[in-house]
């Protein structure tokens, strides 16, 4: 199961007296027997899409034609490939049982020629050129926010006409696609499925769908669709209807300070134009009332995943610790977050953490919450890292889990402080199946391999701006807004909190403009110094994103398109027949009507 292929819009060639056959009213499709390739014709756009193996395949035992279906056999694992009647797709199941050592390619992927890119839902989204050798090979997991996809799809297309190919991973838990390259041949993807804790466990599904055109538009409206069906497309205007706090979210610019005089701050704000802010930083019940008075939303930081040992200094927490540890399957516990402090001496303490299992994080939130609220009227909170960290399997005795079980209680840990506190709730970067519990995600727009360097940790502090943190993080050229293209209107985005719109000021207006151009509010992190200096620059930067963020905040983007050659001249359209328009060169946008 190492072979990698290739799917190539070629010209047709012949076929083998000994290839199967399945055909649709959309598709003809041609299986090699002995390979197992696939030969792919769309009818209506009379295009070929064929894998080529790159690399000397494993061999299936048998591949043949039962009921309308292909089987491909071996002794350890079954596959099945059958068309949709109703539409230009078709679908792999693959089943086993038993031990799973290591990762398993299937089908076989595709591998494309120079013209065509690759549709890549990391974050925010990307495009990958095939040819462009600056572009590294990576994994990407299905079930992490951070180091993984947003959503479980991917695709490639032509980027003269449109015509495409993409592929849903219907089964995410344990899955993951490996962005690579041979020798001879540019960027392709392949999907990789993973054990569930060591074995098979479950049949494996995925879904290809073939579109004449309309390029990484059409394939974020197709997952949109499913989203949809899957019952994770749930809206702004439905969560507001359930908690009408939602609103006050709506165009507000997410402010992280610490500072002491957080209602005067807020005040200074106000006075300044500043008419919606989500404020993050929390404070005493005065000041939360204070807050909540000027029609902000008041929130705080949380966090339930990290637990240190006794030994570790006070501030951390240590309530759980070693009962509620995530175990290894080598019965090792799992390493967290590394405290990272300065000693008097100028040398530096590592103080390492561990992982709180699941269902233990969601038992803590229980008592823990309902505490803060006690001390102060907040109406929303943030929860650091439940939807960036990677669903994890446990091997503690006391709480074992697959991957699929702990995003069920992650999600129970967002549902419980969304739907039954009636908290605005936000957590770390964001993944699909939480978009039914939760409104904003501090870190979509981000596109993590690319945010400056430890982005997490010494967040106030000015960071040089690297290559590629300004070729693709900040550039106009690569990064496309696949995830408001299907879910806009129902989670807001924001930029990661080591990645704020501030974070380094020489790139700060070309930051606004990507949120004025996906409809999103900007994030500030500043200490009252930065505050002073900068003031009216926060205000000015507000102005032009907010009441924007504000108009198109509940609605659909429905198509978002480069009108410049080199990418720097972009629109969006929505829902209510908004278009924004942005020029990246002359730093200007244009919002009609």
């Amino acid at each position: 199961m190492r072979s990698i292929t290739a799917f190539v819009l070629i010209a047709a060639g012949a076929a083998s007296a000994q290839d199967l056959r399945l055909s649709s009213r959309f598709l003809d499709v041609t299986v090699d027997r002995a390979t197992g390739a696939l030969h792919v014709l769309h009818k209506q756009a009379r295009a070929i899409w064929q894998q080529r193996a790159v690399r000397p395949s494993a061999a299936w035992k048998s591949i043949s034609l039962a009921g309308g279906k292909v089987i491909y056999a071996s002794d350890l694992y079954r596959a099945e490939l059958t068309l949709d009647a109703s539409r230009p797709e078709l679908e792999f199941v693959l089943s086993g049982q038993g031990p799973l050592p290591n990762m398993l390619s299937f089908p076989l992927p595709f591998v494309t020629a120079p013209g065509t890119s690759l549709v890549v839902p990391m974050n925010e989204g990307i495009l990958y050129p095939v040819d462009d050798r600056s572009i590294g090979t990576r994994q990407l997991t299905t079930y992490a926010g951070h180091g993984g996809l947003s959503m479980p799809w991917f695709g490639v297309f032509q980027v003269s006409g449109g015509a495409g190919v993409m592929a849903i991973i219907e089964t995410p838990d344990d899955a993951r696609i490996d962005i690579t390259r041979q020798p001879d041949t540019g960027l392709f993807v392949r999907p990789l499925w993973e054990a569930s804790r060591q074995e098979f466990r479950y049949p494996r599904k995925i879904r290809y769908v073939f579109l004449e055109q309309g390029g990484y538009v059409a394939q974020a409206k197709r997952y949109r669709e499913y989203a949809r069906q899957a019952g994770l497309l749930k809206t702004l205007a439905e969560k507001r209807k359930q908690n009408p706090k939602v609103d006050l979210l709506i165009g507000a610019a997410n402010i992280w300070n610490h500072d002491s005089d957080k209602a005067g701050l807020c005040q200074e704000m106000k006075a300044l134009g500043m008419e919606r802010v989500l404020w993050s930083g929390g404070g005493s019940r005065q000041q939360v009332e204070e807050i909540a008075k000027l029609g902000y939303l008041p929130g705080r930081y949380d966090i339930f995943q990290d637990v240190w040992p006794p030994d570790a200094p006070s501030n951390l927490k240590k309530e759980g610790w070693p009962d509620d540890l995530v175990w290894l399957s080598n019965g090792d516990w799992m390493k967290g977050w590394a405290d990272h402090r300065k000693n008097a001496d100028g040398t530096q303490a590592i103080y390492q953490g561990g992982v709180v299992s699941s269902p233990r994080q969601l038992a803590r939130a229980r008592e823990r919450i309902p505490l803060e609220l006690d001390r102060a009227p907040l109406k929303a909170y943030f929860i650091d890292t439940t939807t960036a960290s990677p669903w994890r399997e446990d091997y503690n005795p006391a709480h074992p889990l697959t991957r699929g079980e702990d995003r069920q209680y992650k999600m129970q840990l967002l549902a419980y402080v969304s739907q039954e506190l009636k908290l605005v709730t936000g957590t770390e970067t964001g993944i699909d199946p939480s978009v039914p519990y939760v409104d904003y995600f501090e870190g979509m727009l981000s596109l993590a391999p690319y945010r400056l360097p430890d982005s997490g940790r010494d967040t106030l502090k000015y960071k040089e701006p690297t290559p590629d943190f300004l070729k693709f993080q900040v550039g106009p050229v690569y990064r496309v807004p696949l995830w408001e293209l299907v879910y806009h209107d129902c989670v807001v985005s924001e930029w990661y909190w080591g990645d704020y719109n501030n974070k380094a000021p020489e790139v700060w207006d070309r930051r606004d403009l990507f949120n004025i151009l996906y409809g999103t509010p900007p994030m500030y992190m500043f200490d009252m110094a930065a505050w002073r200096r900068d003031s009216k620059r926060f205000a000015g930067s507000y102005r032009n994103v907010c009441p924007i963020a504000r108009r198109l905040g509940y609605q659909e983007m429905l198509s978002h398109e480069y009108l410049s050659e080199d990418h720097t001249v972009q629109r969006t359209k929505w829902a209510s027949g908004a278009e924004v328009t942005v020029d990246f060169n002359k730093m200007t946008f244009v919002v009609k009507p």
